[in-house]
């Protein structure tokens, strides 16, 4: 009787772990569907997608790495020492690096890739933004902390915006606000995109550190992504604070489908992407914590393919550090996840 009672457990048990397995398999809707590897050493940060091309762009170490959308390394933008990112003015013809050691953006051609400038801007150059409003250029320094303004028509740089603190990315409403993370003060800094002047400051009210940072422009909701492992929802027109979302560990990098209506998150620590469903313009649902791997930290979004790109390396783990914030990348595993549903 006792070994029936055991037997039959055993069978209750194992079936209820196989369901939730398969529920959760069956919940799990993003996934890595592709690696692109890519040649050259050293570090990365921001990725974008070329509007005009579709090729995607990579700031990898000294160049921008350019890899077409199936995988094939099919060119690069040279001397870009310490680049952070890269954004695209169409309408201009012309692209855009900022080259954090050399306190300079490169200017290129967005079709040819020729480079045809390097301007000086402020110091420790990181995120690039082009905002169709202004039709202006946004560059956050990380070190003199100010934002520097391009006319991408001319080539050179119009006004520089004291912020206060460390811009980490910006974003445009295009309708005439640029809204900044400053990640020493847990805010979101409001810029006027006509006047260059400091409209607003808006506390995050519990995200600290906040990095990445996407908007839903006909919600006007700002999304930031925070180093305490939570998504700050943003009302873009008051600065009031709608909704707190759990994420992973070790966001750097926020995206958002304004089709698929999802705000995606990158988080390099744990190696995860959190998918967000915006159910409304102030319910947001976490949907999953898709695997991705570890250091995949920043992202760009493709809204035509709403295919997700998020780059990456293997890490040796062994000779890591207390004092290291990062482990040694192991050369020549660069490469670019794709990611979708």
């Amino acid at each position: 009787m006792h070994s029936k009672i055991f037997f039959y457990s055993v069978l209750l048990i194992t079936g209820l772990l196989f369901a939730q397995v398969s529920l959760a398999q069956k919940g799990a809707k993003y996934h890595v569907l592709n690696t692109f590897h890519v040649s050259g050493p050293g570090g990365w940060d921001y990725i974008s997608v070329n509007p005009s091309t579709g090729n995607i762009y990579v700031a990898h170490s000294t160049v921008v790495s350019i890899i077409s959308p199936d995988g094939v390394q099919v060119g690069e933008i040279p001397n870009t020492t310490g680049v952070h990112g890269i954004a695209f003015a169409p309408e201009f013809g012309k692209g855009f690096t900022s080259n954090g050691k050399l306190n300079t953006v490169t200017i290129f051609g967005i079709k040819s890739n020729k480079v045809f400038a390097e301007i000086p801007v402020g110091e420790k150059p990181d995120a690039i933004m082009y905002d169709p409003y202004s039709k202006n250029v946004f560059v956050c320094n990380g070190h003199s902390k100010d934002l520097t303004v391009i006319d991408p028509f001319a080539g050179n740089v119009l006004h520089t915006i004291p912020l206060g603190g460390k811009p980490e990315t910006a974003v445009s409403d295009e309708r005439g606000r640029i809204y900044v993370n400053i990640e020493d003060k847990d805010e979101i800094a409001v810029v006027n995109a006509k006047t260059f002047e400091v409209e607003a400051r808006w506390p995050l009210h519990g995200g600290k550190s906040p990095t990445g940072l996407a908007i839903d422009k006909s919600t006007h909701r700002l999304f930031a992504g925070c180093d305490n492992k939570v998504l700050i929802v943003m009302n873009a027109d008051s600065g009031k604070v709608v909704a707190k979302v759990p994420i992973g560990d070790g966001c750097d990098g926020v995206a958002f489908d304004p089709k698929e209506k999802r705000v995606f998150s990158a988080n390099g620590q744990d190696g995860t992407l959190t998918v967000i469903k915006e159910v409304s313009a102030n319910k947001y649902e976490v949907e999953e914590n898709a695997v991705t791997k570890k250091g995949a930290r920043t992202i760009t979004l493709d809204e035509r393919s709403h295919l997700i790109y998020l780059p990456t390396a293997e890490f040796d783990m062994s000779k890591q550090t207390k004092e290291q914030k990062r482990p040694d990348i192991v050369q020549g595993t660069f490469q670019i996840l794709v990611v979708g549903k």
